[in-house]
This record gives structure tokens, C-alpha cells and sequence, in this order.
């Protein structure tokens, strides 16, 4: 599994390291800070070398592979007019770098690029095996609704997408588990269809339906927003999809939810880490963050939290263990500044 993250001139981050924990890593900060930059390229150096690593038509691991792997996958997951265009804005010309390193030594790797750069990466440090643990990302939208023939249509044609729909939306489509749900999926899956009203089904035209006891089926079209949302979370429970990758990444879970249905999600976070997933999210809602550090202080997991703060010319990282730790947090800042301004209106 990763165990940290080296980064030079990346979008806004001018020099960073993450030291990361083999359970549950949490990303705050306010909005273009780059949190989800950070996400994005922890899943598309990790997606590259599982999807090789399945293609029985691919290489070794060797540096002109990696070359067209990674500038694809980059690409497609950050959707930049040009690679270059992830290197940090200055004058004159620029360079990202970045690494990543995992516990198996052979599984670390290192790649450039240059501000005029279109497709071209330089390869720094070689793995020398492929990553077998393959890795899944979620984004703040729900992606139930634009399934049916989405993936087909995305790869026949160009579509303005971030690939790592793509990649969700092939997991979506798989089949549930045969025979009777395990303790485990039965643990994560009952508060999901009982805050749901039903369980989530998918019909052979690719399309879901939420199937409600003595009321039928709903089309998904038609179901909340924030609830599409857990039903996609609930299919790729009832699938086996989220208990068996490697990594899961996720950002903002937090968006369109409610607290009652954040705290189902901050409980399937706690125990996909608390099971040997290694999760990454990214949020800057304080009631996930304190969510999870209740369900940490009830059931502790390796964890660790990394908060993005503005500087001048840059952002820095600061890391903890614990939220208590994490010092300054926009959000709490915030809504203790409310109830300030709140107490200075009076009771009128």
C-alpha cells in the first residue's frame, strides 16, 4: 500500500510530502486548495499499474510503458487542455515532479513533466512489478443516473468526462454476489436500504431502480440526489466491489447528505479502513470529520489527517493523527464565527 506522496509543483503545491497511514487518510481544506488534485493523482498512479498490471497483452513494468500509461491516465482522470498544464503557474518554464512509495519497495515510482509538455512524461524511478491491488474512485456526484451506456459511449467517442467516471462505472455493472450476503456486506448494507426505503436493483438495459416492500420500483431518475448516492454506495457494497480493492478513494463523501445520512457514510468509511481497505477522502464538512473521530475513538484505525493551508504564494500541508491535532479547520472556524455573530445580534 502507499506510504507516502512527493510532490513538485503540482496545480497549487509547490513542494509537498505526505506520509500517509495504512487505514484511513483525510484530506481538509477550504475549496481550491487542491484537495482533489492530491485524490486524482494518488488514484491515477496507482489505477495505471493495476490496469497493466490485468492487461495479459502488457509489458513488464519499463519506462517507455509507463511513458504513454501514465500520460493517458493523467490525462483522462485530470482532463487538462495539455499535461503541462498541471505544472505549477509561474513565469518562464516550470517542471512537476512527483513520487509515489509503497510499502513493497518494488511497487514505488517517480514521473515528470515540463510546463510545454502535451502527452510527454519523463520516468524517474521504474517500478519493477505492477500493483495487484487494484483501486476505486468516488466523486462528489452520484453516477447511477448517467450509467446506461455510459462506459460504451466513453470509450467509442470523446466525452467531456474525467475518466475515473469511467473506471466507477464499470464497477457499478457488475452483478451482486451470489447466495446470502455475509455478515460483513449485511453489517454495511441494512442502514443503507433501511435510510434508502428499499434496496437497489439494476434491470438488463443497464438501468437502476430503487425496489421499495409494496410500493414497486422507482426509477433511479426520480430518487432524491443525496439518495442516489447511497444507492450507489449500496451497489457497490451488494457487488463486492468496495470490500475488495486494495484503495479506495473518495472525495467529499459528504456531498448532497444530510447529517443522519453523513453518519452512515462516515460508518462505512470506518469500517472499510477498519477491514484492510486503505481509504483516502477528501472534505471540509467538520460534522464528517467529527463523525469519524467518534467512530475512531470507539473502534481506533491507522489513520491519519493532513490539513491544506493557504500561504502566500503556496498551500502547506500539516499532518496529525488525530482531529484534535489538525489545528486551524475553516470549517469549525466558521461556525464558531456564526454563533459569535449570532450572540452579538441578542435574543431580539
Amino acid at each position: 500500500m502507499p506510504t507516502s506522496l512527493s510532490i513538485r509543483n503540482l496545480t497549487v503545491f509547490q513542494e509537498a510530502e505526505l506520509q500517509f497511514a495504512p487505514g484511513l487518510n483525510v484530506i481538509v481544506g477550504e475549496n481550491g486548495l487542491g484537495k482533489t488534485h492530491l485524490l486524482k493523482l494518488i488514484y491515477a498512479l496507482i489505477s495505471t499499474s493495476t490496469e497493466m498490471e490485468r492487461n495479459p497483452n502488457a509489458p513488464t513494468p519499463s519506462k517507455s510503458a509507463l511513458q504513454k500509461a501514465y500520460a493517458e491516465k493523467l490525462i483522462g482522470v485530470f482532463r487538462p487542455d495539455a499535461l503541462g498544464r498541471l505544472v505549477t503557474r509561474r513565469q518562464g518554464r516550470g517542471r512537476c515532479e512527483v513520487a509515489l512509495s509503497f510499502d513493497d519497495a518494488d511497487l514505488n515510482t517517480a514521473c515528470s513533466f515540463a510546463t510545454n509538455a502535451r502527452t510527454e512524461v519523463q520516468i524517474d524511478s521504474t517500478p519493477r512489478k505492477w500493483c495487484r491491488k487494484p483501486a476505486l474512485f468516488l466523486p462528489t456526484r452520484e453516477l447511477m443516473t448517467i450509467f446506461p451506456g455510459f462506459v460504451a459511449l466513453y470509450d467509442r467517442h470523446y466525452v467531456p468526462f474525467e475518466e475515473s467516471w469511467r473506471d466507477t462505472c464499470v464497477h457499478l455493472g457488475l452483478p451482486p454476489l451470489k447466495g446470502r450476503r455475509s455478515a460483513a456486506i449485511a453489517d454495511l448494507l441494512a442502514p443503507l436500504e433501511e435510510a434508502l426505503g428499499g434496496r437497489v436493483v439494476m434491470e438488463k438495459s443497464g438501468h437502476f431502480y430503487l425496489q421499495m416492500p409494496g410500493s414497486g420500483k422507482m426509477e433511479m431518475y426520480l430518487v432524491a440526489e443525496g439518495m442516489r448516492k447511497l444507492a450507489m454506495l449500496a451497489q457497490l457494497i451488494g457487488n463486492g466491489t468496495l470490500q475488495q480493492q486494495g484503495y479506495v478513494v473518495w472525495d467529499e463523501p459528504e456531498t448532497n447528505l444530510n447529517p443522519r445520512l453523513i453518519r452512515l457514510v462516515a460508518k462505512v468509511i470506518h469500517q472499510l479502513a477498519a477491514n484492510g481497505v486503505q481509504v483516502f477522502i477528501a472534505t471540509h464538512n467538520y460534522f464528517l470529520l467529527k463523525e469519524l473521530d467518534l467512530l475512531w475513538r470507539q473502534e481506533p484505525v491507522d489513520q491519519a489527517l493532513f490539513s491544506i493551508v493557504r500561504e502566500t504564494e503556496s498551500v502547506a500541508i500539516r499532518r496529525a493523527d488525530r482531529l484534535t491535532g489538525l489545528g486551524e479547520i475553516v470549517a469549525l472556524d466558521e461556525e464558531l464565527a456564526q454563533y459569535d455573530r449570532e450572540m452579538g445580534l441578542g435574543h431580539g
